[in-house]
């Protein structure tokens, strides 16, 4: 990345500068907003403080210009339109269609009503709560007022990616950077029960910190002052913590604000009005490409003589369209495989984002690699440390530098390349200009046969001619509405299908890849898997499903499409999984020769990682509801991403039970583990004797039959973390963030108590998906 382009990447991403929608609006400024209060977006007009320095209206965005987004932004006549940053967000990244509009309703909430779609989009949740009034204060903050004129609710307390001077950020709270192209982004700052700020990526990394641990866990927050300080304080105190100062600090300047930008790092930023510009006056992460993952899937960051950041693929030897840097080693390497050194490098692991070392010499290091089947790099710190760092993920991340004392080495499979079969082939002899080839078989009746078959040829041609037009104009047709439809997305982006077009993507369902669900391909060739929810869904509910995961985006979840929501029919249409799901390679003998101990281990991180999101990291909680393996399935990269999520209400299997949402999936989640480690589909009736054979210390006898290389530690750890999982009183249940960094290895977990009262007898992995009466035997 060039600093031209970097920049323009500031400047367009990390301020999201709102694009107008009428350069002359029609804006009100009034001192209270009564209750029933609305603007849409074809109103093009806006609320202000009394000051007119904040705005709060629709914005949209350049990259989307179908989407609209309820934000508050500065509106002083100091800084020019295109510069009015947005400093706060109604629902984090929470985006809406052209017809929406945003009311303080009758019962006192603030909401957002996407008419795409006809339901509440977001509230401030605040009914029955007495608010009369709001109003949006000179700081910038929108408050709901009661009668006694007490803040019922504020923006303040629900920060997006910005902070302004006065406004507080408490333990537990966060700021989120901005999404980039709809996707959500991984990177947070958060304060933790210590009172300590960290900058973090995914929630499991964290590579900058602010502050030391406190002994009241609950008495600090953090507050950007108007003389340009980052302050950590006591509750009740006014000398800070800590204080971090801008390069401005105590200057006199109107604006400032401190935000999470897209690349990870946190910058106080002043209004230089000289400059007209936002200027840059302190940052966390001086070098950014300390930042974690800052070239993320892209490769290794670096920095060019100019000082910006710029990302390599050094291992890339195939360098195709996709954005993927990845290491050039899978398990299985026909002829073998060598280290490929890089000095001067530090690598580390994305997914999982784990850094295990030992202390030894740099031969040792790059040869127990070489011995361990799942390694695909090792990085030596040659500083006299002697740490030998080991990555076993294909997706890395890393910095390089002259400066840095650590030396890599990456797996590489050394088969050897093909002769390419397209070579042209010598001609035969026979065929050579100037061969005689005298037939006298060939001269006789070729007249009449040209003759007698003339007309018919001709008329079938015509015939045929004819019904090809046909066809091809009733496809193209249809086609190019679903062209239409794929290009006119819906608020959520997704593309909305009339139900010919369903047809016509699926080739009326002909490829059936599970239950109810069917291959097809879109307009652009890109290829799908179509949901046939059926037709007792209500249209309401079927499209406040879609509102709430539409906007949903990680890894290691399917991406959601389209739909279709026509007559009677509703169809939900999501990116394809190229090695379909994880049932069929548990069931089928010699696909589940493939699902390696490795890659096992590999899909319960993946998957638990994935719900983990669904619960905590997306705006609102979010179930799963019906996890199991045939709703997990494997992309191209045989990386694992969990399917039809979000659906709970919506599908008749998909009904939460007693349980709930955030229990089921828990529990779904150690029938899964079980599932995976002992390779038998159906492990309801058989987890107590699971359970049994573990306490007996005889795990291993679960494991399925074909996994080598076991791992004990890591077998035990799932063991454990299965039947915590599988308790039957709720409140041992870890959750799912406990999950994930159980399973990593980065949190300790003990024996769980038995989850179930009663005991069978002992149960062995099976060996083609199914476990019967046959596989259970005495120990």
């Amino acid at each position: 990345m060039d600093m031209a382009s970097h920049d323009n990447l500031l400047l367009i991403l990390h301020f999201r500068l709102p694009i107008s929608i009428g350069l002359s609006l029609l804006s009100l400024a009034i001192a209270g907003i009564p209750l029933g209060s609305k603007i849409s977006v074809s109103d093009n007009k806006w609320w202000l403080s009394s000051n007119g320095d904040f705005a709060l209206g629709f914005f949209n965005t350049t990259s989307e210009p179908y989407l609209y987004s309820v934000g508050i932004r500065f509106n002083s006549d100091s800084i020019p339109y295109s510069k009015r940053t947005v400093v706060w967000v109604a629902g984090g990244d929470l985006a809406v269609g052209n017809m929406s509009y945003f009311q303080i309703n009758e019962d006192g909430e603030f909401i957002i009503f996407d008419s795409t779609i006809g339901v509440v989009a977001w509230s401030s949740k605040t009914i029955h709560q007495s608010v009369s009034s709001a109003i949006l204060q000179d700081d910038g903050n929108l408050v709901l007022l009661n009668q006694r004129k007490g803040i019922v609710w504020q923006s303040f307390d629900t920060p997006s990616d910005t902070l302004l001077p006065g406004q507080r950020l408490h333990v537990f709270g966060s700021l989120r950077a901005a999404r980039v192209d709809s996707l959500s982004s991984y990177y947070s700052l958060y304060m933790n029960a210590s009172g300590v700020l960290q900058l973090r990526w995914e929630s499991n990394v964290t590579y900058w910190t602010g502050g030391s641990p406190s002994s009241d866990q609950s008495n600090r927050s953090v507050v950007l002052t108007v003389d340009g300080s980052l302050q950590i304080l006591e509750t009740g105190s006014n000398v800070p913590v800590v204080a971090l100062f801008g390069d401005d600090h105590n200057d006199t300047v109107r604006f400032r604000l401190l935000r999470l930008d897209v690349d990870g790092n946190l910058r106080m930023y002043s209004w230089d009005q000289l400059m007209v510009a936002w200027r840059p006056v302190w940052q966390a992460v001086e070098n950014q490409c300390n930042v974690f993952a800052t070239c993320g899937e892209r490769g290794i960051c670096s920095l060019n003589v100019s000082g910006s950041v710029q990302c390599l693929c050094p291992y890339n030897f195939h360098p195709s369209s996709k954005p993927h840097c990845l290491v050039p080693y899978q398990q299985g390497c026909r002829w073998g495989s060598v280290m490929l050194k890089y000095d001067n490098t530090f690598l580390h692991g994305m997914y999982p984002p784990i850094d295990s070392y030992i202390t030894t010499s740099l031969q040792s290091c790059k040869d127990s690699c070489m011995k361990n089947s799942a390694c695909t790099a090792v990085t030596f710190t040659n500083d006299g440390s002697g740490q030998c760092f080991t990555e076993t993920t294909r997706y890395l991340t890393g910095y390089t530098d002259n400066s840095i004392a650590a030396v890599s080495f990456v797996k590489k499979c050394s088969d050897p390349t093909a002769v390419d079969p397209n070579l042209p082939r010598p001609s035969s002899p026979s065929t050579e200009a100037g061969s005689p080839i005298e037939d006298s078989s060939y001269k006789i009746c070729i007249p009449c046969i040209v003759g007698a078959s003339s007309v018919t040829f001709i008329g079938l041609i015509l015939i045929q001619f004819g019904v090809g037009i046909f066809i091809y104009k009733r496809r193209k047709s249809i086609w190019m509405k679903a062209i239409s439809a794929f290009k006119n997305s819906n608020s959520k982006g997704l593309a909305v299908f009339t139900l010919a077009e369903i047809n016509e993507i699926t080739e009326d369902f002909k490829h059936q890849i599970g239950p109810k669900m069917y291959k097809g391909s879109l307009p652009n060739r890109q290829a799908v898997a179509v949901k046939d929810i059926g037709s007792v869904v209500e249209n309401r509910k079927f499209r406040a499903a879609i509102l709430r995961i539409g906007n949903i985006h990680h890894r290691n979840l399917v991406k959601l499409e389209g739909y279709c929501c026509e007559s009677s029919r509703r169809n939900l249409i999501y990116e394809y999984a190229k090695n379909g799901s994880l049932a069929a390679y548990i069931e089928d003998p010699e696909l589940a020769k493939k699902l390696t101990w490795r890659k096992r281990m590999d899909v319960c991180v993946s998957v638990a990682r994935a719900v983990c999101y669904l619960h905590t990291e997306c705006r609102e909680f979010m179930g799963h509801g019906n996890l199991k393996s045939a709703n997990v399935v494997l992309d191209e990269y045989f990386e694992a991403k969990v399917s039809e999520y979000g659906l709970t209400g919506v599908c008749a299997e998909s009904a939460s039970s007693a349980l709930s949402e955030a229990e089921k999936d828990v529990e779904d989640f150690g029938s899964l583990v079980i599932e995976l480690v002992s390779g038998c589909r159906d492990v309801g009736t058989l987890l107590e004797t699971a359970y049994t054979q573990w306490r007996k210390g005889l795990a291993g006898d679960l494991v399925y039959k074909g996994s080598q290389e076991v791992d004990p530690e890591e077998l035990e750890r799932a063991m454990r973390i299965a039947f915590w999982c599988l308790q039957v009183d709720e409140r041992l249940k870890p959750s799912m963030r406990e999950v994930v960094k159980v399973l990593e290895g980065t949190l300790s977990v003990d024996p769980p108590p038995p989850p179930f009262p009663g005991q069978q007898k002992p149960l062995t992995g099976g060996e083609d998906g199914s476990c019967s009466s046959a596989d259970l035997v005495s120990v």
